[in-house]
């Protein structure tokens, strides 16, 4: 789509993540919280801008950040402020955000994606905490209601560097970021349920020019296809525009899924247009060297590190690891299995193939898989001690889904077994000789191709349960 890109134009892409921590209660205050409960039921004086009412600091949301902060590579303050960006909109009833500016307690970390170039860092500029804001519900015609269950829920914002160049490279960003996050355990990043929300800022310049180009920046994104479609779109009319004879005016956008395009709800404000200043019921906070290391010490394992260490400890290819290590259940699954069955490649082979297919085909995950860690590693462990063949195992596979009985009890019921066979098969080819004397003779003459015929009539005798391999053997010592 963005075919100019690889001559003259090159773009600059930013992004800017919102995250809801998983806590049990808001930012500043001890509200529960817990996504969809009736409207205006989770709510309090404090997280409702009551007069007189004052936050208090969540301390597990402070912890929260400080691991988010370790696994972006972030360097951790020990001293962090909140500020007060104020602005005037329906579901903000304090009149103001509770958020940070110039203290994040997060900042100059850096996270790699896989391009296609190789590796590439991509910086990040600050982690900073703040409350989210209450939701606004306009499908209703003339009038629009507001839930403020939502608002004061505490948020982490992620800011990129403008180190990406194109919308391929954003939605990667965005599935290693969700990722690491979600193999952290602070956030579930549930963009359904706005637990994880982004906004992309884009301009456009010509290659080999070092400034910026005027920037627009699309609000709200709520899924990553959308980021990937909304970016193109928006580069492609940065670039017409401009070569157009127009200018870009920077501005805030909104993305329309249903026409494809971007539309302008404002203009897009500066810092200095939310008047930021320090808030006044909340003293800088103190964060111990020895808390921060603490945190550091029991950060889990990420993803870039168990996709290492699934090449090295598994010997599987890095594409492979890859899709494993992209959904932390089905990569625990993966692990099982190998610890289980001993036998990683065919482990890989198996979930790669038919599980993920079980999977799309009952739209279900793998924590719905009616398949077990014990059932499918047992089914492994046939097939490498040539109990069944790999095609056989499919069968049993598929039975094992209807019935969720073990591998051996099906090999044992329905006869899959190759030592079923294991004494006849000699007489068998030499029958299917006799049954074929003209193409036994072409075979003996040296018509090699004709083995998979005989293979096949065996196969279809037995039922394809002996081993392929025993059976080409002794075609070719019989003949």
């Amino acid at each position: 789509m963005n075919h100019r890109l690889n001559n003259e134009w090159e773009s600059v892409i930013g992004l800017e993540v919102h995250v809801q921590l998983s806590t049990n209660t808001k930012m500043f205050c001890s509200c529960k919280w817990s996504y969809g409960e009736l409207p205006n039921t989770l709510t309090c004086p404090r997280c409702l801008g009551m007069p007189g009412a004052l936050p208090v600091v969540n301390k597990k949301a402070i912890e929260y950040a400080i691991t988010i902060g370790h696994a972006l590579n972030c360097k951790i303050r020990s001293e962090t402020t909140f500020s007060r960006k104020n602005y005037f909109y329906p579901d903000l009833p304090k009149g103001y955000q509770i958020s940070q500016f110039n203290d994040p307690i997060c900042e100059k970390g850096f996270l790699q994606i896989n391009d296609s170039d190789g590796i590439k860092k991509i910086g990040i500029t600050r982690a900073h905490m703040e409350e989210d804001a209450g939701k606004l519900i306009h499908d209703l015609g003339t009038s629009s209601l507001v839930d403020l269950n939502r608002c004061g829920t505490p948020l982490v914002e992620i800011v990129s560097e403008p180190d990406l160049r194109n919308a391929k490279q954003a939605r990667q960003y965005l599935d290693r970021l969700k990722q690491t996050i979600q193999y952290t355990g602070v956030s579930d990043c549930d963009m359904e349920k706005g637990n994880l929300r982004c906004d992309a800022n884009i301009s456009v310049r010509k290659k080999g020019q070092k400034d910026f180009g005027t920037r627009t920046e699309i609000k709200n994104l709520n899924s990553f296809r959308f980021v990937e479609r909304a970016i193109n779109y928006e580069i492609n009319r940065h670039i017409s525009l401009i070569e157009d004879g127009g200018k870009i005016d920077q501005c805030t956008m909104m993305w329309d899924e249903n026409k494809g395009k971007t539309y302008i709800i404002r203009t897009k404000e500066e810092a200095h247009d939310y008047r930021y200043f320090p808030e006044p019921d909340i003293p800088p906070l103190s964060i111990s060297n020895q808390l921060i290391n603490d945190i550091k010490m029991t950060l889990k394992e990420l993803p870039s590190d168990k996709e290492k260490r699934f090449v090295d400890e598994y010997n599987i290819k890095l594409s492979d690891a890859i899709i494993f290590v992209k959904d932390k259940k089905l990569a625990n699954f993966y692990e099982s299995i190998c610890k289980s069955s001993g036998l990683p490649h065919l482990a890989s082979k198996w979930i790669l193939g038919e599980v993920l297919r079980l999977l799309k085909e009952y739209k279900i995950t793998i924590d719905e898989c009616p398949v077990s860690v014990e059932q499918l590693s047992g089914l492994l462990k046939q097939i490498d001690q040539n109990v069944i063949t790999n095609a056989n195992a499919k069968n049993i596979f598929n039975i094992m889904i209807e019935t969720n009985d073990d591998a051996v009890a099906i090999i044992e019921r329905e006869g899959f077994s190759l030592n079923e066979y294991s004494d006849s098969i000699e007489e068998i080819v030499l029958t299917v000789f006799k049954d074929n004397p003209e193409e036994a003779d072409r075979f003996k003459n040296g018509e090699q191709k004709l083995l998979g015929f005989f293979m096949g009539q065996v196969m279809k005798i037995t039922k394809g349960r002996v081993d392929p391999t025993s059976v080409s053997k002794i075609i070719g010592k019989l003949i």
